[in-house]
């Protein structure tokens, strides 16, 4: 009896055949769904409308170019009530030049009508909700999300949870105007449902320091730098002010010290603090 022929694994069977391996082409598919796919290592497109941050720097590297509508973006800033303004500016401008409303929802601090002006801001297409409680901050954000009835809402909500955001994003999906919900920087080690994520703080010219670490897209490593002087500066900084950074002295100060019993000038490089305190004295 003839033993049998061993097989390679890998062979095929005797009698089937396979169809040949199908080439996936995403140029195929409809529009709709192929702005909605997207690879990892690229940056997303929009798949709905997108509104422009008035920053060609943070434009560029946002998924569609600008700020999304349709969803939900985080802002997290260590002190808020100030920088927002700063970095949402163009865009609110534009929704108030529309004849669309801006909505607050619970800002830490009151509007100040006088400098939203300077900013271009209409103040009567401004709607500010007096929201004390976290529950009632939510209330009136996911209410207003639903109604989209707004050109731009901005809520700040620095005790919101995880699961919170996650219906705030959902609900947005149904929302045509971008939704902003503005928390503190320390909400960066959390987990979001939000799919844009930024964290803002100032910087030394006059400029906003933004780092863009989440989004439709590989990561952001570096630190955007978007030029950002306040409205009611703009016309009376002269240029040597427009760079604060210019007038930091470059070298250590040399202080002179005079020695009476000497009778003579001794030259010194002052002792930093942490130097002085190791000091060992003999």
């Amino acid at each position: 009896m003839t033993a049998p022929t061993a097989r390679p694994a890998n062979a095929p069977l005797p009698g089937l055949s396979f169809p040949p391996k199908a080439v996936f082409d995403a140029q195929a598919l409809p529009a709709a769904v192929s702005a909605a796919l997207w690879r990892g290592d690229q940056l997303g497109s929009a798949v709905a409308r997108v509104f422009p941050s008035g920053f060609e720097a943070l434009d560029a590297v946002l998924p569609g170019g600008g700020w999304p509508g349709h969803s939900l973006t985080e802002i997290l800033i260590a002190h808020s009530g100030t920088l927002e303004w700063r970095l949402l500016g163009s865009l609110l401008r534009d929704v108030c030049a529309a004849g669309r409303s801006v909505v607050l929802v619970g800002p830490p601090r009151q509007p100040h009508v006088p400098g939203l002006r300077l900013a271009g801001l209409n103040d009567k297409q401004l709607v500010w909700i007096q929201a004390e409680t976290p529950a009632e901050r939510l209330w009136s954000a996911e209410q207003l999300i639903k109604a989209n009835a707004c050109g731009a809402l901005i809520a700040w909500l620095p005790q919101v949870r995880a699961e919170q955001i996650r219906r705030l994003q959902v609900l947005a999906a149904g929302c045509e105007a971008p939704v902003f919900v503005c928390r503190p920087a320390s909400a960066a080690q959390e987990s979001s449902a939000a799919p844009l994520r930024l964290l803002a703080r100032v910087g030394l010219d006059w400029e906003l320091l933004v780092d863009v670490f989440k989004r439709k897209g590989p990561p952001l490593e570096a630190t955007l730098r978007l030029p950002s002087v306040p409205a009611g500066l703009q016309n009376i900084l002269t240029p040597r002010l427009r760079l604060p950074s210019a007038l930091l002295p470059r070298e250590p100060v040399r202080v002179l010290i005079v020695d009476r019993e000497a009778e003579h000038a001794l030259v010194r490089t002052p002792v930093a603090p942490a130097e002085r305190r190791h000091r060992i004295p003999h």
